[in-house]
């Protein structure tokens, strides 16, 4: 079956970096478009950035210059960097690939705090 495993979230300080990282299974991971969503409380699912299996990519107007998704399809796995995080970037994130079907991880917690 699909399986779409999210790691690196974690607690950080504004200014800082996490990265986050996606292992992928149960698909033919190169075909897929990856994307990486936030959820805040409250707050609807919005999509962070995304990169498609040409490997061109899209970013949210508040992420620009700060995230950046790669993937690597030898490992099945795509990667959100994300740096200058703000309180306002504390979410849950989660991983989403789409191709023919939308699969989702489970999702990482990212809290930026002092």
């Amino acid at each position: 079956q699909v399986q779409l495993v999210e790691s690196g979230g974690g607690l950080v300080q504004p200014g800082g970096s996490l990265r986050l990282s996606c292992a992928a299974s149960g698909i033919i991971f190169r075909l897929y478009t990856m994307g990486w969503y936030r959820q805040a409380p409250g707050e609807q699912r919005e999509l962070v950035a995304a990169i498609d299996s040409g490997g061109s990519t899209n970013y949210a107007d508040s992420v620009k210059g700060r995230f950046t998704i790669s993937r690597d399809n030898a490992k099945n796995t795509v990667y959100l960097q994300m740096n200058g995080l703000k309180p306002e970037d504390t979410a849950v994130y989660y991983c989403n690939a789409r191709y023919h079907s939308h699969f989702w991880g489970q999702g990482t917690q990212v809290t930026v705090s002092s």
